[in-house]
């Protein structure tokens, strides 16, 4: 490993990067909002601009906001899944998949702090969600999963003028059904947390993608993966982000497909 890496700023694919890839049996990818940024998803605090830039962030992912106001809350979270049921992934997302297709990584595992399915979409199949999904609803009360039938489209139900949109009704219970994302005060989902943490042990590379490296406990999973004995790659734009560690200065889209075609040549 490379104890003070120079960043490239270009297309110029670390050469110990490739080796690193190349050696590898198995791989983890932990990914951020900058994953899906160059598909035009929003991160959270960006999300919150024009009809929702007068809400206080809290008040619209607490299980708190959602009892007081759940309408405007689930409202908010219909707007954040069309616009995701609207997007594609992009060249990153499909490099992922093409990496794990080609070499044979029936071990190569995504953990994920997004709530969006981009990844799945561009085919990868071992993908984890560490802070839920906007396409899993579930009841507030007694848990049991929502129908998802239809929500890969934009919904045909008005919104109040503010946006409010009354949530769906659970069909066992006939409680409020929520959002299926992980709340500011909630845990992560112990399955997937603990799904997570063996794969990252495990992996003899973890490349890190497009997350600020800010927010616990998906953060130390770097530092797990190092423990271990694994390489540890960043590939984000913001150096400053990932001091320490191995840093590729380049962003999903463009990265992951270049370090891919320089690993495994052209597709056939």
């Amino acid at each position: 490993m490379i104890d003070n890496p120079t960043p490239c700023t270009s297309l110029e694919v670390p050469i110990a990067l490739v080796e690193a890839v190349q050696r590898a049996r198995r791989i983890a990818v932990l990914t951020g909002a900058g994953m899906s940024a160059e598909s035009g998803i929003p991160t959270f605090r960006d999300a919150l601009s024009g009809l929702w830039s007068t809400f206080n962030p809290h008040d619209l992912a607490t299980r708190e906001g959602f009892v007081r106001d759940p309408a405007l809350v689930w409202g908010w979270y219909e707007a954040r899944r069309e616009g995701v049921a609207r997007a594609q992934p992009n060249a990153g997302h499909c490099a992922l998949s093409e990496l794990a297709a080609r070499q044979g990584l029936e071990n190569l595992t995504i953990v994920t702090q997004n709530v969006d399915d981009l990844h799945e979409r561009a085919g990868s199949r071992d993908v984890i969600h560490l802070h839920g999904s906007l396409f899993a609803p579930r009841c507030l009360d007694c848990g049991h999963p929502a129908s998802t039938q239809g929500m890969g489209l934009p919904t045909a139900s008005p919104r109040a003028e503010d946006g409010a949109q009354p949530p769906p009704r659970c069909s066992v219970c006939g409680g409020p059904v929520r959002p299926g994302v992980v709340w500011f005060g909630e845990e992560l989902p112990q399955t997937e947390w603990n799904l997570a943490c063996e794969r990252t042990s495990r992996a003899d590379l973890l490349l890190v993608v497009g997350t600020s490296g800010l927010v616990y406990p998906a953060a130390g999973l770097p530092d797990l993966a190092m423990r271990a004995g694994a390489a540890v790659w960043d590939i984000n734009p913001d150096a400053s982000a990932t001091t320490g560690r191995n840093t590729w200065c380049s962003t999903a889209a463009t990265g992951l497909p270049a370090l891919v075609a320089r690993c495994l040549g052209p597709a056939a």
